[in-house]
Order: C-alpha cells, then sequence, then structure tokens
C-alpha cells in the first residue's frame, strides 16, 4: 500500500510547465487519467502512483524530460543516455563528474557542478531562473540526484543540508517530504551538501538493473518521500498502517522510543509537525489510496482506517483535503 500522498501546489507547479510550452494543464490531467477536479480543488491530494504517471505523461506528452522549465526541451531517453554513460564508473565521484560534464554538452540546459568543502560534497545546480519560476525544476533536480546517487551505490546518502537560492514559499512544510535534512532558503545558491566520504564509494550497480531501475524511474523518484532517519519518519514506520487497533498515546510513544515526552514534543516541533499530524497524515493517504481504488465503500474505509463512525470520517477527511471523501471519489471515477 502506498503510505503517502503528494500535496495539490507540487502538482500545480508540475503542471505550470505544460502552460508555458502551450498545452492546456487539463489536457495533461486528462491523459494520465487524473480527476480534473484536482486543478481546482486546492486541497486534493494524488497518490504517489498518480503523481509518477503525470510526470511521466508530462514528459511523454511535451517530449521534454525538464518538463518545460527549461530554456530548451531535454528529449526522452536524455537521462537514460546519461545513465548508460555513467553506469560503468568506478566511484560515485567520477560518475557525478562525467554525468555534469554530459548536460554541459546541451547549451543552455540546467547543469550541476560538484565539490568540496572540507569533509562536505556540494552538488550545486545552475538553474535559469525565468525558466523556472516556481522552482519545481530545481526541486526535482535535486531529488532526483540525491535519491540517483544513494541508488548507484546501494546505500540511502544522509544529506547534511539542502540550501536553496530562493525565498521559502507558504508551502515550505511540505519540503520536510522532499529532503530529509535542514534545508534553508535564501541562500546564494541552490546546493545539496552531503558526506564527502560517499564519493569514494563504489558504483554497485550494472546495465541490468539500470534497465529495471528506468523501466519506472527517474520519474517514481520524486513520488517517493524521503524521511530518512528523522523522528517524523520513524514514528510513521513505528505505527505502521494497521489501523485497526487505536495508536499509541504519546507517552506510549515517547517510552517506544527512548525519549521523554518533551524531548520528543521538542523534536516534532523542530521538524515542524505533531503526533497528532503524523496520526492524521497517516490516515489521510491510506483514505486516499482506497478511495483511489474503488474496491471499498467510503464507509469501509471508514472502519479501516481506524474511525469507528463514519461521519467523523467524512468531517476529519474534508477538513484533511477540503472535499468530501464522496466527491473525491466521484472526481476520479469521471477522470
Amino acid at each position: 500500500m502506498q503510505n503517502h500522498t503528494i500535496p495539490h501546489h507540487f502538482v500545480m507547479a508540475l503542471l505550470a510547465g505544460a502552460e508555458r510550452r502551450g498545452r492546456s494543464a487539463a489536457s495533461i490531467v486528462q491523459k494520465a487519467q487524473l480527476p480534473t477536479e484536482l486543478l481546482a480543488e486546492r486541497g486534493i491530494r494524488v497518490t504517489a502512483s498518480q503523481y509518477a504517471r503525470l510526470v511521466r505523461t508530462l514528459w511523454q506528452e511535451l517530449d521534454d524530460e525538464f518538463g518545460g522549465f527549461g530554456p530548451h526541451p531535454s528529449r526522452q531517453g536524455t537521462f537514460a543516455m546519461m545513465s548508460l554513460a555513467i553506469i560503468h564508473c568506478t566511484t560515485l565521484e567520477q560518475a557525478l563528474r562525467r554525468a555534469s560534464r554530459f548536460y554541459g554538452l546541451f547549451p543552455g540546459a540546467p547543469t550541476f557542478q560538484l565539490g568540496r568543502e572540507g569533509e562536505q560534497a556540494v552538488l550545486e545546480l545552475d538553474i535559469e531562473s525565468r525558466t523556472d519560476p516556481l522552482h519545481y525544476l530545481s526541486e526535482s533536480l535535486l531529488v532526483i540526484w540525491s535519491r540517483f546517487s544513494s541508488w548507484l551505490i546501494g546505500r540511502r546518502i544522509p544529506l547534511e543540508a539542502v540550501e536553496l537560492g530562493y525565498e521559502a514559499p507558504a508551502h515550505a512544510a511540505d519540503y520536510r517530504q522532499l529532503f530529509s535534512c535542514p534545508h534553508y532558503f535564501g541562500r546564494k545558491a541552490t546546493r545539496l551538501i552531503f558526506p564527502a566520504s560517499f564519493l569514494q564509494l563504489p558504483i554497485l550497480q550494472d546495465e541490468r538493473t539500470l534497465k529495471q531501475f528506468l523501466q519506472t524511474s527517474p520519474a517514481q523518484l520524486l513520488a517517493k518521500p524521503d524521511y530518512g532517519n528523522s523522528i517524523t519518519g520513524i514514528i510513521r514506520s513505528r505505527l505502521g498502517k494497521d489501523f485497526s487497533r487505536p495508536f499509541p498515546d504519546f507517552e506510549q510513544i515517547s517510552q517506544s522510543l527512548y525519549l521523554t515526552p518533551q524531548t520528543l514534543r521538542r523534536r516534532l516541533r523542530d521538524e515542524g509537525t505533531s503526533y497528532q499530524e503524523i496520526k492524521d497524515n497517516l490516515r489521510r493517504d491510506a483514505a486516499i489510496y482506497h478511495l483511489e481504488r474503488n474496491q471499498l465503500s467510503i464507509n469501509q474505509i471508514a472502519h479501516e482506517v481506524g474511525f469507528s463512525e463514519p461521519s467523523t470520517f467524512h468531517r476529519a477527511f474534508k477538513k484533511w483535503t477540503g472535499v468530501t471523501p464522496g466527491a473525491y471519489r466521484d472526481s476520479d471515477e469521471n477522470s
């Protein structure tokens, strides 16, 4: 089961690329078989599979892996060719430097540079802001390169920080889902920072595993959350997806983490969330998962995600998404 969903503003930022290339957002949404209501309903969220499908549809329709946000299109297959060019590299550093040179062959294309600052490695993006006013491409490339790099070496690379060369947007809290590390807005450049020791790790993938990877990625990389070793991610993992039993109360979850309630509350506050929000988000995402599949009635879904009364579930779902469960399902069925 998918255990998370994508916020509305990330969907709309993606679709802005279609508008830049003279295509209507509605046509892309319809081709991806998603409800057109998501264009108007700010609270509607989509599942990871829906989002990945939307990304792939946009790239196919525009024939552009930059999604309409680069000064020139990056034709479909470019990422795959770059991947083939680096898959036989010895180390991650060699692979990243070769990938940087690869994209540097395309005049005006977004590029990145790899550098070192003491014990830290820095991957800095160079993207023209006029072609990426919503910063969607910048954020997407940061996500893709951090997760693709981890896949190449077979180990998750723990990011130490993400610096963003623009001011914090209204949805800044949702960046926790993109980057499981401190992120700072209003910096001079947009870049990833991680331990330089990872640059020397060997590439463990080959052409066989790359072929499998490219069947769903890089679009799938954009749809996955990255909670990393955050306390939010740990709690989500502890709570799981079985809502048949009540969640542990705050003191119980604190004890299971060997933390005092005061310390856990502070750490959650530092990550911009709360225990109640984590529980609500788990139920919301599970409800959307079931509503999309249309295999359970709404009353059954209410029970499945831990509500004893359907009316309580209706109120909670509308609070979470801005629409009722019935309206959400109707919009999905009419897509």
